[in-house]
């Protein structure tokens, strides 16, 4: 058992013409099932094309109909990346997962709005995909990292989603799944999202959560694991020395009217009764101490 995706979920690549596509694509498929599990590429105007054996379609309800594909991942540039979303809701998905950054915010509450009432879940923007070791990796991660085992991780950084699993990983934890859920103002997942996925998964022992400066999302987490989470987790929030009013890194981490600081969110996760680090090279020792 898994969330999300495993060793027989079928992916499209959407903008797999192009570079980045066809890197990341590449090695996603060299990445334990990913042979089997990358099935469809998507570039308008391509159709009846392929990459390294991949067919490419001209649309993503074509590559649906002729696949049977359930999740797609789109590598689009940020100018037609949210567009690129909307044709895989439209399609019907079960999960999409952007990894484009710098889509504009007003593209996204566009996309947002439009999602209302569908079945498609969406992971990102701005995010490194999510992977299921052993088994399937959709997104930018480096896959050697990662170690199957009874750790869930979710995160809104990038690097420190791998930082993590590394340090969990050298310490003989391996991952039920680690996701990272990008750090835009406007996305798809919560950190909330993933955590009752995490509560609900048979093979998930416990969770560390990373989070940044900027928004309320990780207070609202942490107060719904205080109220239902059976199970152990772990904290770590990036930006303790961000000066307010700046942006730092990700698009969404800004302070703003004075919420949204790391030691506010770390006082919040602390109050309700989870384990915290402020130093992100003791999460692994951190989360260890609470099995």
């Amino acid at each position: 058992m898994s969330i999300l995706i495993n060793k027989n979920t079928k992916v499209i690549t959407q903008g797999i013409t192009g570079k980045t596509g066809q890197f990341h694509t590449k090695m996603c498929r060299e990445y334990a099932n990913g042979k089997n599990c990358f099935v469809a590429g998507v570039t308008p105007g391509k159709g009846g094309q392929d990459f390294e054996g991949i067919p490419i379609y001209n649309s993503v309800k074509d590559a649906k109909s002729a696949t049977g594909a359930t999740v797609s991942v789109i590598y689009v540039p940020p100018p037609y990346a949210a567009a690129a979303i909307d044709e895989a809701v439209d399609a019907d998905l079960d999960l999409v997962i952007c990894i484009t950054e710098g889509i504009p915010v007003r593209d996204m509450v566009k996309t947002r709005y439009k999602m209302q009432g569908k079945k498609t879940i969406l992971l990102g923007p701005n995010c490194p995909g999510t992977i299921t070791p052993d088994e399937i990796k959709i997104g930018i991660m480096p896959g050697h990292i990662h170690k199957k085992g009874r750790i869930g991780v979710v995160s809104r950084s990038g690097t420190l989603t791998y930082e993590a699993v590394g340090q969990l990983t050298a310490l003989g934890l391996g991952q039920s799944s680690a996701v990272g859920i990008g750090g835009d103002p406007v996305n798809g997942l919560k950190h909330i999202d993933i955590l009752k996925m995490f509560n609900d998964d048979p093979e998930t022992d416990a969770v560390i959560m990373i989070g940044e400066i900027g928004g309320t999302d990780e207070e609202a987490a942490a107060h719904w694991i205080k109220a239902n989470m059976k199970k152990p987790v772990v904290g770590f929030i990036a930006g303790v020395t961000a000066p307010p009013g700046k942006r730092m890194g990700h698009a969404g981490a800004i302070i703003s009217g004075g919420k949204g600081t790391a030691q506010e969110k770390l006082a919040v996760m602390e109050a309700c009764g989870m384990k915290v680090t402020r130093n992100p090279a003791e999460m692994g020792k951190l989360l260890k101490s609470v099995l």
